[in-house]
């Protein structure tokens, strides 16, 4: 079990447990598997039952060919699509519970997913369809992060999302029915934000550090812009993190 530590731009850092190499592999087969029922539902239903072959016969061969690619192009583009609009997965890694995160604290951008996909021509391809994965496997293995060489280069890694967790460890609180919220600028955070200030006012609290607690305090005004409070410090990160879950939960 390899451990990620996550330091983000606050300064804050964050565990996760990198997917096991397991978990890749069985994603990336339950992902070949969709794919190759795709080509072969495609071949059957397009070129068989309404047999475009006919329909293109009299073209050129480079328009037959740009045709007969554009069918397959959901299969090149499999991954980058599902990753960017998933949420950094596939459906094999949702399946499997593991997910594509950057490294420093930020969600992976469409960039980021994008340098993953281009970089599998050498991960997964270079040796061919049998061989080909032995390449990212090797660097998986290899590397202190468990990443392929695209997710060196985009600066990402596959965690699992299997962790034992309870409402402590998430962004969530627990919200008495008639709860009443305090700061509606909260909304101006984001569940990342949410999940730090969650994570620096838990250990804080927990050692005493009183002067981290000062500076979280600040830094939340500072983002939320907010302009009067009557509480200390301790206090005031609490009733934070209950008003974003009134809201987020209510919207």
């Amino acid at each position: 079990m390899v451990e990620l530590q996550i330091n983000t731009t606050q300064n804050v850092n964050i565990n996760f447990v990198a997917a096991s190499v397991g978990e890749r592999i069985l994603a990336y087969i339950i992902d070949l598997i969709i794919k190759i029922a795709y080509v072969v539902v495609t071949y059957q239903i397009v070129f068989k039952l309404f047999n475009i072959n006919e329909v293109i016969e009299d073209m050129d061969f480079w328009s037959q060919i740009a045709i007969v690619v554009s069918f397959y192009l959901p299969v090149v583009f499999y991954s980058l699509i599902f990753e960017t609009f998933l949420d950094g997965q596939t459906i094999g890694k949702r399946i499997m519970k593991i997910k594509v995160v950057k490294i420093d604290g930020y969600q992976a951008s469409i960039y980021d997913y994008l340098v993953r996909w281009f970089f599998r021509i050498i991960d997964l391809n270079l040796l061919g369809p049998v061989f080909g994965p032995v390449v990212a496997l090797i660097t998986i293995i290899t590397s202190k992060k468990s990443q392929r060489l695209g997710d060196m280069t985009a600066g990402t890694s596959v965690i699992t999302l299997k962790n034992n967790v309870n409402i402590s460890h998430t962004i969530l609180e627990d919200l008495e029915d008639h709860y009443v919220p305090t700061y509606p600028n909260v909304i101006r955070l984001s569940d990342n934000d949410a999940r730090i200030i969650k994570d620096t006012y838990t250990r804080a609290k927990a050692s005493k550090d009183y002067e981290t607690l000062i500076k979280l305090r600040k830094k939340i005004i500072e983002v939320i812009e907010l302009k009067e409070y009557n509480q200390h410090d301790i206090e005031f990160i609490d009733t934070i993190l209950k008003d974003y879950n009134y809201y987020t939960q209510n919207m």
